[in-house]
């Protein structure tokens, strides 16, 4: 599943490369939207991974506050 995981964490690349330094900072979360679709990506894998980056994103406007908002850790299975 490697493979999914590069290829959903590619355009992100591609738009850190490439876009995101053609417009000024305007992520009002930290870590930036980007980065935390990237590691939610690694840390969970595709499907959950996504879920989170999605969630994460449709937070990201002028009425919520933003901060701090980390990747939540994997939760140990039983």
């Amino acid at each position: 599943m490697k493979i999914v995981r590069r290829s959903l964490q590619g355009p992100i690349r591609f738009y850190r490369a490439f876009i995101s330094p053609l417009t000024p900072p305007s992520c009002r979360f930290l870590p930036t939207c980007s980065a935390y679709a990237l590691e939610a990506i690694e840390v969970h894998g595709a499907v959950k991974g996504s879920y989170l980056a999605v969630r994460r994103i449709s937070k990201c406007h002028p009425f919520h506050k933003g901060g701090y908002d980390p990747v939540p850790p994997l939760k140990a299975k039983k």
